[in-house]
């Protein structure tokens, strides 16, 4: 099984990554050119599309960064992990969540991603 602290970390730094190349050798490097994304807000497949979502929600939160929260954990081929979204040196994020991963052979295959909190909109 791949390490999930290591597998978390990788997964943020592309969501915190602000340079749109980066994230598109990042996506090569770590994910699978099929991979699939879904949480209930936003659903992608293949890495072109992951990174417009990534991209969008760079744009709209663009002073904000993901945090890991915790101990991500794992078994076979699965890694969950919870993460805080917020501006700066937040504190209390005004965002929350969890994601569960599918990594084969070292590369992210599927994202299934869980709103934990979200603020009223």
């Amino acid at each position: 099984m791949t390490d999930p602290k290591h597998v978390a970390e990788r997964y943020l730094a592309l969501w915190n990554e602000p340079d749109a190349e980066v994230r598109k050798e990042l996506l090569a490097q770590d994910w699978a050119e099929d991979a699939t994304y879904v949480d209930p807000m936003a659903a992608g497949r293949g890495t072109e599309e992951i990174d417009d979502l990534i991209g969008g929600i760079k744009a709209r939160f663009p002073s904000f960064s993901f945090r890991l929260v915790g101990k991500p954990d794992g078994y076979a081929e699965h890694v969950r992990f919870s993460w805080s979204l917020g501006p700066g040196d937040f504190v209390d994020a005004p965002i929350e969540g969890t994601d569960v991963l599918v990594v084969r052979d070292g590369r992210i295959q599927s994202v299934t991603g869980f709103l934990d909190r979200v603020p009223a909109m």
